[in-house]
């Protein structure tokens, strides 16, 4: 008797366990891998197939009888070895259940059969005369047709007006074959781009040829390529791809938004027939039809955001990860996995070259190329010896000074207008990123902090400024402890303000938005960029989505509006974000043969992440910042774990978090040589979500193994009222 043991596709947290099921006479061919319906508490649910084995004397073995599997979904195995050995290793990394897991390597989150759409395609079957059709010139002129283009569609036989019952009855008398074939949809099938000569800098060449030694061996290594904005990355991973298409492997290109697919995969198009695209935007049913392709072997190239990795490419070669800095690549709901993290994994799983590439690498990734993990390549310069932007900060306190109270700084506006009058075309930038927001006076800069930790205090909407690591609660002020100034200002604007205000300060102007409201139908980035792109707009703004990764030759002018404010959001992260972004949007200006300009606006000019962003020097970024990461214990120097513990009774949600605390310094801290600190509990950003109260907690270890350890030893992976995240990319 064959015996399968399933993992049920139930997505609950206290089920990580697979069942057994037997096996029907009929189905005797179903082995690991294959999705199946099975009975499972009174319904049927979905399941994966995790191995099959031959049971002798059942009844031995099991002492219930065992039901069986209903039926297969698929018309093969769903999951390939390589799929169901990164499921694994997704499960158990990141403490969630393998069903889970699984249910990331699927189009829809749910494990039913997606119905195909097929459709009719007519061929020539025998021979014709002419002779014999002189009474029928309907059947002789689709006779004439399928002789001439040997087949042709339903769709077309429609635009020709042929009627069906000619079609069947040629059909009938064995003239016409009739076949039903899938179709494949493609939303990018209209994007066609021509391969141009491209001359490689010594730099790229160097850079191709270092990865291509690793290619040829076909094992796993990591690379970082720090390439400045503008130095040719895309064409390093074109270069790249090449070179694995030729050794008969596939690649996988991660972008970290939908909004820079539509410009990768048109770059990818004019040297790959086979480009495959997907991200969370498609339907479920043009996902299924991306995945058919792939798994047919049509496709040796996919593109795409982090959803990409789960695709069933085999025999992958090379993986690259553009902007593998960006926070898009971590998933916010279980499994709340980093694509950095599992992109390598699978790349180990292959025996692959991954490539991490970015003009602003995280300092995780500089840090390993540091010690040697991965092997550093650096692109200095820009192609063509092209210059980088010419970067002016203005200090937005002076110009409130001289009577201001715009958004844009005199500086900016002047810069608007040139670009207006140059016919050239501008980006403007407005950094917004958290929550909720902070509470600084416009005219000495001062932003009201934690008197005990430091941390920027966060306004919240029962009018209360909180430390979210100190828990300490204090009433906004209404004047500025430092200067005396009663112009205290709560920050947060909004995109739709600021677009009001441009109307109003450039009339003449053609303004494009691009935020999540603009961008939330389908395609709505790339239908935006592609207007900005054929320079039916002067302006586009919008939020960090505009700065990453764009390359439209007209635009010579950059504006970043509170360029300074994540500085002010309680993360140890914020001296990142903000030279990221600085460096990012400043890199959008000046790439082609047009002088770039940049205005920076910030309140907080001097702040080191400003002056390095606006300089665009990274390596004395990280001389000013590791050592801060070093004295305080944070990544790299350490794994982040986040628990967030929650309950509609506030304490009960505190008193739970306070026992794993208690609970984690008796049995980690005091028994493991590796250096751990826990912090908490403190109440999270968003500190009550619909009634439920919400605190967390936060290890840093530097010993990961230990703390998974101690959270499966408690079942704290299990509790509904527990949410585990690991590698952060937030602490509150």
């Amino acid at each position: 008797m064959l015996v399968a043991e399933i993992c049920a596709n139930v997505q609950t947290k206290t089920i990580n366990k697979n069942f057994s099921y037997a096996v029907p006479e009929r189905l005797n061919f179903l082995r690991e891998g294959w999705r199946v319906m099975i009975p499972f508490g009174g319904r049927k649910v979905d399941g994966f197939i995790m191995s099959v084995r031959e049971v002798e004397e059942p009844e031995k073995i099991f002492d219930f009888a065992l039901k069986e599997i209903s039926e297969p979904i698929d018309d093969e195995a769903w999951f390939t070895p390589e799929m169901m050995k990164a499921a694994a290793w997704i499960s158990d990394f990141y403490l969630c259940p393998l069903s889970q897991s699984m249910s990331l390597f699927m189009p829809g989150r749910r494990g039913r059969k997606i119905s195909p759409v097929f459709e009719k395609i007519y061929r020539p079957a025998g021979f014709f005369s002419e002779e014999d059709f002189k009474r029928s010139p309907a059947k002789l002129k689709l006779l004439k047709l399928l002789d001439e283009k040997k087949e042709l569609r339903q769709h077309e036989l429609t635009e020709l007006k042929i009627a069906s019952a000619t079609v069947k009855s040629l059909i009938d008398a064995g003239f016409v074959s009739v076949e039903l074939r899938r179709v494949l949809r493609d939303s990018y099938a209209d994007l066609r781009a021509e391969s141009k000569p491209v001359e490689l800098t010594e730099e790229q060449n160097f850079a191709v040829a270092s990865v291509k030694k690793i290619l040829e061996q076909k094992i796993f290594q990591g690379f970082l390529l720090h390439g400045v904005t503008g130095s040719g990355k895309t064409q390093v991973y074109i270069e790249l791809t090449k070179i694995v298409r030729r050794l008969g492997r596939r690649a996988i290109i991660l972008v970290p938004e939908i909004s820079l697919t539509g410009q990768i995969v048109y770059n990818f198009k004019a040297h790959f027939p086979d480009v495959a695209v997907i991200h969370s935007r498609l339907s479920v049913a043009e996902r299924s039809d991306v995945f058919h392709k792939i798994r047919s072997g049509e496709v040796g190239v996919v593109i795409g955001a982090r959803s990409a990795l789960f695709t069933p490419v085999d025999n992958v070669g090379l993986i690259v990860m553009d902007e593998e800095q960006d926070f898009s690549y971590k998933q916010d709901e279980s499994p709340r996995y980093h694509a950095r993290i599992v992109a390598e994994e699978f790349a180990k799983i292959h025996g692959a070259t991954i490539i991490f590439g970015s003009a602003t690498p995280s300092l995780e990734s500089y840090y390993r190329a540091r010690k040697g993990e991965l092997i550093y390549l650096k692109l200095p310069h820009r192609i063509f010896n092209r210059a980088l932007p010419e970067v002016q900060c203005v200090d937005m306190r002076q110009e409130l000074k001289t009577g201001n109270r715009n958004v844009l700084s005199r500086a900016l506006k002047n810069l608007l207008e040139e670009t207006l009058q140059k016919n050239q075309q501008s980006i403007l930038l407005l950094n917004r990123r958290g929550y909720s927001t902070f509470v600084m006076c416009r005219a000495c800069g001062e932003v009201v902090k934690c008197p005990d930790c430091g941390m920027p205090m966060t306004y919240h909407a029962d009018g209360k400024l909180k430390c979210h690591h100190c828990d300490i609660e204090e009433t906004p002020p209404e004047i500025c402890p430092k200067c005396g100034s009663k112009y205290i200002k709560y920050f947060g604007t909004g995109t739709q303000k600021l677009e009001q205000s441009l109307k109003l300060t450039l009339p003449d102007a053609k303004i494009l938005r691009m935020d999540r409201d603009s961008t939330s139908q389908k395609f709505g980035h790339r239908k935006i960029l592609n207007a900005f792109g054929r320079g039916e707009y002067d302006i586009l703004f919008g939020t960090q989505m505009v700065a990453k990764g764009h390359d439209i030759h007209n635009v010579t002018a950059v504006g970043i509006l509170s360029a300074d404010s994540s500085l002010n959001f309680p993360d140890f992260r914020a001296a990142e974000h903000c030279f990221i972004l600085i460096t990012q949007a400043a890199g959008r200006a000046g790439r082609a043969d047009l002088p770039g300009k940049v205005i920076v606006q910030a309140y907080n000019p001097d702040a080191p992440a400003v002056v390095f962003g606006c300089a665009q020097d990274y390596e004395n970024f990280c001389r000013a910042e590791l050592p801060n990461r070093k004295n305080f214990f944070f990544p790299p120097y350490c794994r982040l774990i986040k628990l967030l513990f929650m309950s509609e009774d506030e304490t009960a949600a505190k008193e739970n978090a306070k026992k794993t605390v208690a609970a984690f310094r008796d049995e980690v801290k005091k028994n493991s040589d590796a250096r751990h600190e826990i912090w908490g509990p403190i109440p999270a950003i968003i500190a009550n979500l619909r009634g439920v109260y919400r605190f967390v907690v936060l290890i840093k270890t530097q010993d990961l193994n230990a703390v998974k350890k101690f959270m499966r030893a408690h079942d704290l992976q299990k509790l509904p009222d527990v949410q585990i995240d690991i590698d952060p990319t937030s602490t509150g």
